[in-house]
C-alpha cells in the first residue's frame, strides 16, 4: 500500500510543469535590539534589553510566500557577578515557519511589507557558580517587517518579532526590533 501511494505521488508530482517549483533559495541575517521579560511564579518578574541576532533561511515558492527556519539568540549576559558567585543567562530559539510578503508595485521590487509566523524551540540557559541548567519549551513565533527590494537577488527590512516560551513556572517572552539583509539565489 505505501509503495503504490508513493509511487501515485510521484507520478503526479512528474506531471507538473517546472514553472510550479521555479522559486528561489534564501538566506538572511538580522541585527537589533530585544527586550527580555520573564517572570517566576511567587518570586517576581523583571526585564532586560540585549543585543540580538537571527539567522535565517528558507525557499521563496513564489514572490509573496516562503517557507523559514531559523536560529535567533535573543539574550546573553552576566545577571550577576560579586568577583566569586556569578549567574549567567542566555535565550535562544530555533524555529520553522512561513514568510508572506507584498510588494507595493507589480515588480515585485522597491517597498514591501511582509508577515511572518511559525513554531519555534526556546532555550533558556543558566550558567553559575553554584551550577548549570536549561529549560525549553515550544511556542509559536510571530512577526512583521516592512523593507526595500533593491533587485530580485538583494533586499533589506527593519522587522518587529515576537518570541516567548514557559516551563515550571517561568514564562519568558522576548521582543525584537532588527534590521536584516536578504540575499536570494
Amino acid at each position: 500500500m505505501k509503495k503504490s501511494l508513493m509511487l501515485a505521488c510521484a507520478l503526479a508530482l512528474s506531471g507538473l510543469s517546472a514553472s510550479a517549483f521555479a522559486g528561489e533559495g534564501f538566506v538572511r541575517a538580522e541585527v537589533g535590539q530585544s527586550k527580555v521579560k520573564g517572570s517566576i511564579d511567587g518570586i517576581g518578574s523583571g526585564h532586560d534589553d540585549d543585543t540580538a541576532y537571527a539567522l535565517r533561511g528558507g525557499y521563496w515558492f513564489n514572490s509573496n510566500f516562503a517557507v523559514e527556519g531559523h536560529y535567533s539568540r535573543f539574550y546573553d549576559q552576566t545577571l550577576y557577578n560579586d568577583g566569586e558567585d556569578y549567574v549567567k543567562g542566555k535565550l535562544s530559539a530555533i524555529g520553522l515557519g512561513v514568510v508572506v510578503k507584498e510588494h507595493a508595485t507589480p515588480t515585485d521590487l522597491g517597498f514591501f511589507v511582509q508577515l511572518r509566523g511559525g513554531l519555534s524551540r526556546g532555550k533558556l540557559s543558566i550558567n553559575s557558580s553554584l551550577g548549570n541548567g536549561s529549560e525549553t519549551s515550544n511556542k509559536p513565533y510571530y512577526g512583521i517587517g516592512a523593507g526595500y527590494d533593491f533587485s530580485k537577488t538583494f533586499g533589506v527590512s527593519l522587522n518587529y518579532d515576537h518570541n516567548q516560551g514557559s516551563g515550571g513556572g517561568l514564562r519568558v517572552s522576548a521582543n525584537t526590533l532588527s534590521l536584516g539583509l536578504e540575499a536570494r539565489f
